[in-house]
This record gives structure tokens, sequence and C-alpha cells, in this order.
């Protein structure tokens, strides 16, 4: 096991920058997470660590070594890929004695490896099948198998679930979190689905553009996002959005007004700026009767969930932000644990407490108010 360490990372392919300027460190043992939209680097800052891309600039170290020179074959990390790439002419066994036949281990040790790895991941029985004989949850234990058999001193998992219905995947997820408790090594893991990040991570580095917007482990990253970029893509639904305006301490969200606490008001009343992007999350937001809401809306969809519902409405007295279509209708995401009886099509009212709300700068996107972290449960 090791640490990983990212200084001053930077890639370009043809004159496109890749990643920018990429630095941190994983302590030894933790579970980190890459997530973020399609072409934010997050599979190349992966590829540059298994020494599958040559970096341009900056350094990668693996435990004290400075790596850059190593060449992959080397570096003792194993990797996972979205596509499991199994040997499709060997069995079970034999894919997870490869690498270790490749690396000369004695034959004892490698009939204990594959019987250590096959008793954790449950495919004791399926050692003498071959991968076509396997479902693909079954395929995707041998392809962790064949990597814990090496012990490497770090996992690279390069959205190793993205194959499997949404079932297996919800199964594989927690699977793989006890499997990292189990072997303990430090894991590297590639992901765009904010769930498996929040469920899955120590920490989670959030990438867009190729340059990092937070790490944080996953409460932090949900309750105390630093910009707008973070907080609208990490929680599912993503974080709704409003332009709001300031005046005479209290914010006016289009035809709508609602008051600000002492704390807001001292904020906002300090700043040149009087227009703000308001952050209000799904589960912050209730449903009321028309006349009692702050905003007015009209429903246009509602999914029932079993212990949720899950809607979306458009609002009849507000606008987009500026920097986004004015054409277009302002919708939020609502997530409550009510029944819902209203229909599509219906008005209601919208009601949010003022100590839910983020506030975003209008220009950088930077959250200059967020409201307090909720206290967290004791399980001890």
């Amino acid at each position: 096991m090791a640490t990983v360490r990212l200084h001053q990372l930077s890639q370009t392919f043809d004159r496109q920058v890749a990643i920018e300027d990429i630095s941190f460190e994983i302590p030894d043992g933790e579970f980190w997470v890459l997530v973020g939209p399609s072409g934010c680097g997050k599979s190349t800052i992966l590829r540059s660590i298994a020494g599958l891309e040559a970096v341009s600039s900056g350094e990668i170290y693996i435990g004290q070594d400075c790596v850059n020179d190593v060449p992959a074959r080397q570096r003792d990390v194993a990797m996972v890929f979205q596509n499991y790439a199994l040997y499709p002419h060997m069995t079970v066994a034999q894919n997870l004695a490869f690498g270790l036949q490749m690396r000369q281990a004695a034959a004892a040790e490698i009939r204990e490896a594959i019987a250590r790895a096959a008793r954790m991941l449950d495919i004791e029985h399926l050692l003498d099948r071959f991968p076509r004989q396997l479902s693909g949850g079954q395929q995707q234990r041998v392809a962790l198998g064949r990597a814990i058999v090496r012990q490497p001193k770090v996992f690279l998992l390069d959205e190793p679930l993205s194959n499997l219905d949404a079932q297996l995947r919800a199964e594989m997820r927690t699977e793989l979190k006890q499997l990292h408790q189990q072997v303990g090594i430090t894991t590297v893991y590639v992901t765009h689905d904010r769930t498996e990040a929040m469920t899955l991570a120590d920490r989670i580095v959030v990438l867009h553009n190729g340059r990092i917007q937070q790490i944080g482990t996953p409460a932090e990253i949900y309750d105390r996002p630093c910009n707008r970029i973070v907080a609208t893509f990490i929680g599912d639904p993503p974080m709704n959005l409003l332009t709001a305006s300031y005046q005479d301490g209290a914010l006016s969200i289009g035809a709508a007004r609602c008051d600000c606490s002492a704390s807001l008001h001292a904020l906002l009343s300090d700043r040149g700026d009087r227009r703000f992007d308001l952050g209000l999350r799904a589960e912050a937001i209730s449903l009321v009767a028309p006349e009692e809401g702050i905003l007015q809306s009209r429903i246009e969809a509602i999914e029932p969930l079993g212990r949720e519902t899950f809607l979306r409405v458009s609002l009849l007295d507000a606008s987009p932000s500026a920097d986004r279509d004015t054409s277009a209708k302002t919708t939020l995401d609502i997530v409550t644990i009510d029944r819902v009886v209203g229909r599509v099509g219906n008005t209601v009212g919208l009601r949010f407490d003022e100590s839910s709300l983020f506030v975003f700068a209008l220009d950088t996107g930077e959250c200059i108010y967020q409201p307090h972290a909720p206290q967290a449960a004791s399980v001890a």
C-alpha cells in the first residue's frame, strides 16, 4: 500500500488542455473518487497514474517514489476497466492467475492468492467457468479478483460499474465498499455518477474542464459546495438555481419577495453587486396552497418513488439566471416524503426557509453564503 501524490500535473493533447495544475495527495489506504462530467479530465488523471499516458508536466508519486519515468508494468498498480478485459479463452481461475504467472510467482503462492480472492468475492463456484458463462456482475467480480490477487500498492478503477443494471450497480457499490475495508489498499475510482461518488468515497475530487473545483468528504461537498459548478453537479437531483436581486433587506425573485436574515442582510448589503443566484436543494422546498407560497408554480411532472415523491415544477413568477437562456422556463426539482394529491397542470405554492438558501455570485459562480450544515447523527 502507498500514498498517491500528484504535483501540478498537466496534460495537453494537440494543444488542447485535458488537465491543468492538478495537485492532491491520497493518504495510504483511502478510497478517493474523481467525479465530473464527460471531458473533465478524470480518466486522463487515472491513466496518468497508471502510466498509460505520459504527462506534459508535473510529478506523480506513488509512495516516496516519483514514477513519471517508470513504465506502467513496474508501477505496482492494478487497474480495473469499464469493459472488464477478461481473457475469453481462459477460465476464471486462469484469469485470476495470469498476472501472478507473468511475475513468475510460485505455484503455491498463486493457488493461495486465487483461493483468498475467490472467498472474498464469493466466486469460488465459478473458478472453472469461462467469461462467456458469467453474468455481468460475476465478470465484474472476476476483474476485481484479478486485481486483488496481485496485492498492488494502488487500485485504479475506471467506471467499473457502468455496464451493470441499476439494481446490480447498487449491490456492487456496497460490495466494493466492503471489499476496500477488507483489503485496505489505496484506491482511485473514476465515475460520472454522483451517487457512486457520494456512497463510495472517503474523499471526492470534483473536476470541471480539466481543473479541480473542490476536494472534500461527501458531506463537505454536499453541504459546503465552493461554487455553482459543484453545487449543481453533486446531489440527486442537482441543486436548483434561481436568480434574485437584493434591495432594502429583501430578496426579489421575479415578482416574489423573501425577507433576509440579519446575517444574509449584512453580507449582501456590503457587496457592490445586487443580483445573485440562489441555490435550493430539492428537499428544502415545501409544497403548500398557492396563496400560502413564496413562489407560484405549475406541476410539470410527478414521479412517485415509494418512500419519496419527485416533482418537477415550472415557476410562474420568476426568471432564469442572466447567464442562462431567458426564453427557457424556470423549473425546479422537488423531493418530498409527503404523498402528493395534486395532478400535472395544477398550480401550487412553494415555501422554503431562508436558512436553507445558498447564494452564488452571478459572475464568478463563487458560493458567498451557505446555510448551517445539519448536525451529524451519532452511530457510536
